[in-house]
Order: structure tokens, then C-alpha cells, then sequence
């Protein structure tokens, strides 16, 4: 018997789990801060079907500001911070490559959606995806999922009004948009 399709919220990391650095990166354990609410919100979804799926661009690598052994830590921090808060993290996706490498999977491309179809039969029609930027927003809408954007990182409401890709729904952070999601009563 073929297993039912999950479905999934992504996520992305800055900005929306940890504290944005604005134009620049998170390059050690030392600069990653959770933002408010972003523990109690992963908890809340451990006890659902979804599957949680971080989708993040770290392009900081590829350019020498820190070092894959350092995203490595910054990620096994995350989600034993997660974990211990009672929330979990079923997989983290990163592409590290600087926009002039052309790679396919650097946001708004949608290719860490199909590394995570690779592992996960997922369906993404019922599927979410919560981001803090306009490529967050086209990743989610290229893959065909319900797209949130979370005002908690780079993007002002101004300027998510003048997205050209609009969101399907604005919150004002991931607790919120977690909120919303459960709030819709979407059946698995």
C-alpha cells in the first residue's frame, strides 16, 4: 500500500527562526539568537503531521565568511535548542552558493524543495512555506505552496505590499503564522 503524501511547512532560517542579520550572515553559534515566540511555534507544530523543513540560502560559505564545519554547528545548535524545547526539525536544507554560480538551488530556484521530495513524498499542494523575503515568497509559489511572510526578519510591510509575487498570507512572525496554519484546519 503507497503511503499518503505529508505535508510540510518549510521554513526559512533567518528571519524566521533566529534573529536576521539584515544583509549579512550568521557565521557562528555566537551570532544566531532565536526570535520571540520561534521555540513555543516549532513546539506547537511537533505535535502535528506536518513535516518541518528548513529551506535556507547561506551563500556566506561559498564566499569564505565562515566555514561549512561553522554551519554545521550554527545547525546542530538550532535544533537541539529545538528539541530540547520540545519541537523538532525532521530535515535542514542549505544551498551555499553565491548567486554568480548559477546553481539551481539557491532561493528563489526551487531546488531544496526537490532535494527535500527526494526524501519525503510530500504534497505540496497542501504544503506551506514561511519566509521573510520576496524569494522565499517565488520559492513557495514555484513549488505551489500556500506562502506566509513573516515580518519578523527583512521585510517591512511596505515593502511585502509591493512584492510582485504577493504572499497568500502576512503574520507578524512565525508563532503567528503557525497560528494561522493550525487555524485553517487543513485535514492530512
Amino acid at each position: 500500500m503507497l503511503k499518503k503524501p505529508a505535508r510540510a511547512i518549510f521554513l526559512d532560517r533567518d528571519g524566521v527562526i533566529n534573529r536576521s542579520p539584515g544583509e549579512g550572515y550568521v557565521r557562528s553559534v555566537k551570532e544566531f539568537f532565536f526570535l520571540p515566540g520561534a521555540l513555543p511555534a516549532l513546539k506547537r507544530l511537533a505535535g502535528t503531521d506536518f513535516l518541518l523543513i528548513v529551506v535556507s540560502n547561506q551563500g556566506g560559505v561559498s564566499k569564505k565568511l565562515y566555514s561549512r564545519k561553522d554551519l554545521q554547528e550554527i545547525t546542530r545548535y538550532m535544533t537541539s535548542a529545538i528539541r530540547r524545547a520540545g519541537g523538532k526539525l525532521h530535515q535542514v536544507f542549505y544551498c551555499t552558493h553565491q548567486l554568480s554560480e548559477g546553481c539551481g538551488c539557491r532561493k528563489p530556484k526551487i531546488g531544496l524543495i526537490r532535494q527535500a521530495l527526494k526524501k519525503y513524498p510530500i504534497d505540496l499542494r497542501r504544503s506551506y512555506l514561511i519566509g521573510d523575503h520576496l524569494k522565499d515568497i517565488q520559492l513557495g509559489k514555484a513549488a505551489g505552496c500556500t506562502t506566509l511572510l513573516a515580518l519578523s526578519g527583512r521585510t517591512s510591510p511596505a515593502q511585502g505590499r509591493r512584492f510582485a509575487v504577493k504572499p497568500d498570507h502576512v503574520c507578524k512572525d512565525l508563532k503567528a503564522g503557525v497560528r494561522w496554519i493550525l487555524a485553517r484546519g487543513r485535514s492530512g
